[in-house]
């Protein structure tokens, strides 16, 4: 019996940790690269149909991504990162999400 215990208590932890790696809750961001094919035009809609940003910020963070290869387009925990992430993919972005320290 002591044995069974002890590999149940293993699989729960394991179970736990599966979670956790999942979404642990902490902050991440949602990092969109430059391409030679997206216009101007409609990177700034996709940010502004998908992350709810206005027209100006679309704007400033499409020339940030043109001039820099990249930029921070939102900032939320992973489950709320993960459908616009996908969303942008969907519409031809290159779109990923990171874990902030």
């Amino acid at each position: 019996m002591l044995y069974d215990s002890t590999v149940e208590e293993l699989e729960e932890v394991l179970v736990e940790e599966e979670v956790e790696d999942t979404d642990s809750g902490r902050v991440s961001q949602l990092i969109v690269y430059n391409d030679d094919h997206n216009t101007f035009e409609w990177v700034i809609q996709c940010f502004m149909e998908v992350l709810g940003h206005t027209h100006a910020q679309s704007e400033q963070l499409s020339l940030i991504i043109h001039f820099k290869g990249k930029a921070t387009v939102k900032t939320a925990p992973k489950s709320v990162l993960k459908p616009k992430k996908d969303a942008l993919v969907e519409r031809g972005l290159s779109a990923v999400i990171e874990e902030m320290d």
